[in-house]
């Protein structure tokens, strides 16, 4: 019996030690595969991977990533993105800000108001002006500058992060007639609030805190300077270039998101020729300017600024009008209604240049989800 046993002891000894100093030391990986395999990860305090053909968990302190194909995904702890093929997701936070339906670093959930950048509006005008004062996009019929606003504001809010053009959007412009004829401010068609641009930054809680020169609750990341359709400061919107005059945004509103005046809208945002009859646009400054005390061209007299002034939106003795330098929604008044772009600092709006783009612009506005 001795005899016949000894022989096997020893291979089996051997296999045993063998796997014993396999499976020492301090680091360790497991990998497994298969529509029936699952693998969990975990760590604290730092960042957390984890990848499976099945079923996957990771849950961190910090931030955590993780893939999956083919099952579920859960995480939790910390700022999560996840991403599934052929299954189902669930992402949820402790401690920082969801994300959902996101891309860029945006998310749906939150977007609800930018800057219309000059690139959009170049593409979707097919023209390197811009649209100038006519802003249709196509619509037609009364009311069809304003449709054709909200139209170009979810077109641009949708190529920027897919899915957030199924909102109502609505472009922060009043007319003297809407589509039943009545008077319509720009103040009444953006929702309550709040408002939060691209990367989920507040602008705004409520009208309340609008009505004011900067929004008065605003991430001061971008309260002097509101962020365009991808979160970018517009006053910078090419972060490998330098900044450029471009903060003046049609509104054709007063500082309390009312009508300005009859000839502040490009009548009613349909006109682009740049004749005198259409009137001057009224526009805001998506961010502000303090010359302090000079700087811009003066006319039949001068504000503190050294703009132009005279006669409110008629701007008599040259455009500007009554000039606030900081309001977002009621700065001055431009040449004109025809495209233009001009973003190099020249002062004030140039008296021959009746574009909308005169006094530092092209013709850009706001747009405002209503709701979050």
């Amino acid at each position: 019996m001795t005899r016949t046993y000894r022989p096997l002891l020893l291979p089996l000894t051997l296999a045993l030690l063998s796997h014993v100093v396999g499976c020492s030391g301090s680091d360790s990986d497991v990998g497994a595969s298969g529509d029936d395999s699952t693998s969990t990860s975990s760590s604290s305090g730092g960042n957390s991977t984890s990848s499976s053909g099945g079923n996957s968990t990771s849950s961190s302190g910090g931030n955590s990533t993780s893939s999956s194909s083919g099952g579920n995904t859960s995480s939790t702890g910390g700022d999560t993105t996840s991403s599934t093929s052929g299954g189902d997701t669930t992402s949820s936070t402790s401690g920082a800000d969801p994300t959902s339906s996101s891309s860029g670093g945006g998310t749906t959930e939150k977007f609800s108001f930018f800057v219309t950048s000059l690139v959009a509006l170049q593409e979707l005008s097919g023209s390197q002006d811009g649209f100038g004062g006519d802003l249709r996009f196509g619509e037609t019929g009364a009311g069809a500058g304003l449709r054709g606003a909200d139209k170009i504001c979810a077109t641009i809010a949708e190529k920027s992060l897919p899915g957030a053009g199924k909102k109502q959007w609505r472009a922060f412009l009043s007319a003297v007639a809407g589509e039943d004829g009545k008077q319509v401010n720009a103040i009444d068609r953006i929702g309550t609030g709040p408002w939060y641009d691209r990367l989920g930054r507040l602008l705004a809680n409520s009208k309340e805190e609008l009505l004011n020169d900067r929004p008065t609750a605003a991430d001061p990341a971008i309260i002097d300077d509101f962020p365009n359709e991808d979160g970018v400061p517009n006053h910078q919107p090419d972060p490998s270039q330098g900044e450029v005059d471009n903060h003046d945004m049609l509104t054709g509103t007063n500082d309390k998101g009312q009508l300005y005046s009859a000839t502040a809208t490009c009548k009613d945002w349909t006109a682009k020729s740049g004749d005198t009859s259409e009137g001057r646009p009224r526009v805001g400054h998506s961010w502000p300017r303090n010359f302090g005390g000079g700087g811009f061209p003066t006319g039949g007299g001068s504000t503190g600024a050294g703009f132009p002034t005279g006669g409110g939106s008629t701007g008599a003795g040259g455009p500007g009008g009554n000039i606030n330098m900081a309001n977002w929604m009621s700065s001055l008044d431009e040449s004109g209604c025809a495209p233009g772009i001009n973003l190099l600092e020249q002062g004030g709006p140039l008296p021959g240049a009746v574009t909308v783009g005169s006094g530092g612009g092209y013709g850009g506005f706001y747009c405002f989800a209503l709701t979050p």
